[in-house]
């Protein structure tokens, strides 16, 4: 029911064939298997506090590995969920624009309300967002994080679950491709979290904090399959949500983190250099 709909035809890639026939056995297998290679990126990030001569540089890499998530992000909202949200809504007899729409700023709102009823801190922040709340730090950190891996977990859930039922390779290669950017912008996040964490306590404390902050994408991904079954219908509108949720989270985060304000380049640079590779990514794979 879904061929043809959401990826142009293209083979899969010769080395990801056995993830691809892993991905194509159940929606489910392809949402874990996506989400756990996203998952295992955020912990590789969160080990750099094991690396204490690398810490100080690592500090100063990564406002621009921040901007690199953010350019990856934006090309994954728009080639990966936008797009095929109105292609979707289409080929479902309405409007595309309407969904796309409709979806992107419930997605928005969406965020933008946990942002303010949930106390959390972002990383390079000192004093805590969200309503009063005598959490630590650790916790805090953990928390923003965690919700911006929360639509990070819906947009691959989706993706997944709708490329699966299609058994399409090319759909599953183009779901591969968005986890694979994923896992790129996911590593300096595991490493924005952990080493705050780590430098007010200790290293595997701020490792197990990166860590934790991941657990969300596996969690909303499955999630979000067992939903995709109820509401069918509302497919191109949840696209659009995860859409609208990923875009808030760069410009109220990833953009400020990369520090685009310093009148420099290089932060400019790096938001462009993240969206071409996913834009790469998404086209040659998909």
């Amino acid at each position: 029911m879904m061929e043809g709909i959401l990826f142009a035809a293209l083979p899969p890639m010769p080395d990801a064939a056995l993830f691809l026939e892993f991905a194509a056995s159940h929606p489910l297998a392809a949402v874990l298997a996506g989400t756990s290679l996203s998952f295992a990126a955020t912990a590789c990030g969160a080990a750099v506090v094991f690396m204490p001569l690398e810490q100080k540089r690592a500090q100063k890499f990564q406002p621009l590995a921040l901007g690199f998530a953010a350019g990856i992000m934006i090309a994954a909202s728009v080639w990966s969920l936008l797009i095929p949200a109105m292609e979707l809504g289409g080929k479902n007899g309405d409007s595309g624009w309407i969904p796309a729409t409709g979806g992107f700023v419930l997605g928005v709102l969406f965020v933008a309300l946990l942002d303010r009823i949930l106390p959390h801190m972002h990383p390079a922040s000192e004093t805590p967002d969200g309503p009063p709340s005598t959490l630590d730090r650790t916790t805090l950190l953990v928390s923003a994080v965690t919700l911006h891996n929360i639509p990070e977990g819906m947009s691959l859930g989706l993706t997944f679950a709708v490329a699966a039922a299609s058994g399409e390779p090319a759909a599953l290669s183009a779901a591969f491709a968005l986890a694979l950017g994923m896992s790129i912008q996911n590593i300096p996040e595991g490493a924005a979290v952990s080493m705050p964490v780590a430098g007010t306590s200790t290293p595997l404390k701020g490792f197990l904090a990166g860590v934790l902050s991941g657990a969300m994408e596996p969690v909303f991904g499955v999630l979000t399959v067992f939903a995709v079954g109820a509401v069918l219908p509302l497919l191109p509108w949840l696209l659009a949500f995860a859409a609208g949720a990923m875009m808030y989270v760069v410009v109220e985060e990833l953009i400020p983190a990369a520090r685009l304000n310093e009148h420099t380049d290089a932060g400019t640079m790096a938001v462009m250099a993240g969206f071409v590779v996913m834009m790469l990514l998404d086209t040659a794979l998909g």
